[in-house]
């Protein structure tokens, strides 16, 4: 492996094989980490330059740079880009668009020896051919993009991701770069844990957007609510997202605003993909006002003057808010990010965002897999229990979460196979379940928190995510008005000598261990891995039933 980069080689890199002038904070020092061999965890909010991370670094490490990266689209804009670098190394992409002439050409690429970006999605490494041809390739960097998606706990948790810890594993664990604009403390360590990374470097940037200002507004009746985010987006003064919860919405809310003379388009992942990339390129060439959305659109929205972002309803989690209003202002000119609001919508969210695994289909796909001889692929599992693949993903990475199960390169297989049966691994399954649906309502009730705070909203928002924030941002609605009650930061002289601050671990006598994500003066917000967020009284430490641990 190359020796350790230098900030300056990196600046080298940037400059001559790529073109860029300056290095923006944050990233020399992850190329650094990951050229040095070290696992690194890179949480910078978008428009912040992940991807030159990888880019500098590959280039510098040599051999093969394997991305993995959910959407093509995403992927095809990564590829235009590293394209246009005047010195940079080839990137391909191995994905099902990727006809036989360019798979032929990208695998001749990969394997010859040279510098190369492979680009594939999560689930190519499922396929035992490319697995098999990846591992006697001389694959020097993996690098997980949107890495949340690993996160069971995170906001966009995605089954083909679980697996991507024991792929790395058996790949020879070369250096692991995680790359996330949102990531809350539990989610990074979830996603360090799933990923198998060794003492990573952590690398967190720019999760402040002071330039886009943050508002909530709260309706006690649908169509007064309506009627406000029509007009909010009407006088976007540039190009607008307007995010909604169901595909319903988006053609209705795309309807009315063409009617009222925006050009208006709405977008949702059971479009027909040509009509979903018609509205990528629509939107990215200044051809749309505003796009009408469900979350589907996001990953790989490349777009700088986004003026405003509107939600006409709430997000399951502070993390997809961040992520969806962090697509506003990449140009770094003031933007805005207006949530919309009614009381019965958090009940609303909490009801769609819950779901267990059907008992039949754990009981089948436990005895196809206790019986099975050697370790089986998920679609032969399927075919074997008269299921579909889709039906069974989310039973497949439960058992493997609940340590029935272990996955590997060859397939999943069993363990303890005698002594666990159908209804001990449906009961472990439900267990799982139930703790993911208290972690996903707690999620719903921090957001609430966010909407219904007295404090400065920007404080509420950077506190979730681990950042230490003035007690009034000047730049929200709250402290418009005037209305953010003070919060003066702990320290020392007013709490004792408990030392507690945003990520220490504490102990509770109920809940376990648990991570701090907010301090005020008289309460704690608490992640707890089978628990979800709690606010806890903070008198409650100070008699005994906290006790800090170390800080995370």
């Amino acid at each position: 492996m190359n020796a350790p980069a230098t900030l300056e080689q990196s600046a080298r890199t940037a400059r001559e094989v790529f073109g860029w002038d300056d290095l923006l904070p944050g990233q020399a020092e992850a190329i650094d980490a990951v050229v040095g061999g070290r696992d690194t965890l890179v949480v910078f909010p978008t428009g912040a330059g992940k991807s030159a991370v990888y880019q500098i670094a590959g280039c510098e490490l040599g051999g093969v740079t394997v991305v993995i990266s959910p959407l093509l689209a995403l992927q095809r804009d990564q590829i235009d880009s590293i394209d246009a670098a005047p010195d940079a190394p080839a990137a391909v992409a191995l994905n099902s668009r990727t006809s036989a002439s360019a798979k032929k050409a990208a695998w001749a690429a990969i394997e010859s020896g040279d510098a190369v970006y492979a680009f594939l999605a999560p689930e190519q490494l499922a396929n035992p051919e490319v697995f098999d041809r990846l591992a006697g390739a001389d694959v020097r960097l993996v690098v997980v993009d949107e890495a949340h998606c690993v996160s069971a706990w995170g906001h966009d948790f995605r089954p083909d991701y679980a697996r991507l810890g024991d792929a790395v594993e058996a790949l020879g664990h070369p250096p692991v770069l995680a790359l996330t604009a949102t990531a809350s403390a539990p989610v990074r360590d979830d996603i360090v844990a799933s990923l198998g990374m060794r003492d990573p470097h952590l690398e967190v940037r720019g999760m402040d957007r002071p330039e886009i200002h943050l508002a909530v507004r709260r309706h006690e009746h649908d169509d007064d609510k309506r009627r406000a985010v029509l007009a909010d987006v009407r006088d976007a003064g540039g190009p607008a997202l307007l995010y909604v919860a169901t595909r319903k919405e988006t053609d209705a809310y795309a309807d009315e605003l063409r009617e009222q003379g925006l050009r208006a388009a709405g977008y949702h992942g059971a479009m027909a993909q040509k009509r979903r990339d018609e509205v990528h390129t629509a939107w990215s060439a200044g051809e749309l006002d505003v796009v009408v959305a469900t979350s589907a659109f996001g990953m790989g929205v490349d777009k700088s003057d986004v003026r405003l972002v509107v939600h006409a309803d709430v997000t399951e989690s502070l993390d997809s808010y961040a992520q969806e209003i962090g697509r506003a202002a990449r140009d770094g000119q003031p933007a805005r990010a207006i949530l919309h609001y009614r009381a019965e919508d958090f009940s609303l969210r909490s009801f769609f965002a819950g779901g267990h695994s059907k008992r039949a289909d754990v009981a089948g796909v436990w005895d196809v897999l206790r019986t099975a001889k050697a370790p089986m692929r998920a679609k032969e599992i399927a075919e074997a229990g008269g299921r579909s693949t889709r039906a069974i993903g989310r039973v497949l990475n439960q058992l493997v979460a609940c340590e029935l199960a272990v996955s590997g390169p060859d397939g999943i297989r069993a363990l303890d196979t005698q002594k666990i049966s159908a209804g001990d691994a449906v009961a472990a399954v439900r267990e799982r379940d139930e703790a993911e649906e208290r972690i996903r309502a707690s999620r719903i009730e921090i957001m609430r928190s966010y909407a219904e705070t007295s404090h400065c909203r920007r404080r509420a928002l950077l506190e979730y995510f681990g950042v230490e924030t003035p007690e009034q941002c000047g730049a929200c609605d709250r402290c418009d008005a005037g209305a953010a009650a003070p919060v003066e930061a702990p320290t020392d002289a007013d709490t004792g000598a408990d030392g507690i601050r945003i990520d220490s671990t504490v102990q509770h006598e109920e809940f376990g261990t648990g991570t701090v994500m907010g301090v005020e003066d008289d309460r704690l917000t608490v992640f707890f891995p089978e628990h979800g967020y709690k606010v806890l009284a903070r008198a409650a430490f100070e008699t005994g039933i906290l006790e800090l641990g170390e800080a995370a």
